[in-house]
């Protein structure tokens, strides 16, 4: 079961009868308060959020669902009419696990939901890396530096397993895009960077691992 939380009815509605026609089942909601109604009956696969909402906006309803344990792990993708890189990373960095602004195309619309409900899915092996003062365990979702927690946003997190888990190879932006995002962006690879700039700053120092190849992409060399 998906959710559509969007209070423009045209787009809703489409929104469900296209994922009705791809065999997803949907229920559509214009306002958060019944949203908030149904997901006491039922909890969703997954939940598509408008961030411009009446009552209570979209950003203020994803913080919400990140502050409770029952749904702190439930994939949201963000729909907004802001097409800022301000707008994206501060949808991201409140746990969004996609973002996409409106006007959208349904086909991409539902390969994203797809790439994230598959990445839901995924069950990660056990295994742990260690570069210098950066310790990731990808299994536990933990990040520290100097033996302190790091807290990222999902994407961050699997940026940063991506290219540790492939140490020394270099990852082109469209690589990255294609295996944390799902699908191809039209012109838009800024958002990888935006993640890379992000990751830096909040692991600090240790954050250097993380190298730029002018012109191609980024690596993290283990022996850095």
């Amino acid at each position: 079961m998906i959710y559509v939380v969007e209070d423009d009815a045209s787009i809703r509605e489409l929104v469900t009868y296209t994922l009705g026609s791809q065999g997803m089942e949907a229920e559509g909601f214009m306002l958060p308060s019944q949203f908030w109604k149904a997901m006491e009956r039922m909890k969703p696969d997954l939940i598509l959020l408008d961030i411009m909402l009446p009552e209570e906006d979209g950003l203020t309803i994803l913080k919400k669902l990140r502050a409770d344990r029952e749904t702190e792990r439930l994939p949201v993708i963000m729909l907004t009419a802001k097409d800022g890189e301000y707008d994206t990373v501060i949808g991201l960095d409140s746990g969004a696990d996609d973002y996409i602004a409106k006007p959208f195309r349904m086909m991409e619309l539902i390969s994203r939901i797809r790439a994230v409900l598959r990445r839901a899915e995924k069950e990660d092996k056990a295994e742990e890396y260690r570069i210098g003062d950066l310790y990731v365990n990808p299994s536990k979702h933990v990040v520290k530096v100097k033996d302190e927690p790091v807290a990222l946003t999902l994407k961050e997190f699997e940026v940063l397993c991506v290219l540790i888990r492939h140490q020394g190879n270099v990852f082109t932006r469209a690589q990255l895009l294609d295996e944390i995002w799902g699908y191809e962006f039209d012109g838009e690879s800024r958002t990888v960077d935006v993640h890379i700039r992000t990751l830096r700053q909040k692991l600090g120092p240790a954050g250097d691992c993380i190298e730029t190849i002018r012109g191609v992409g980024y690596k993290i060399d283990g022996g850095h």
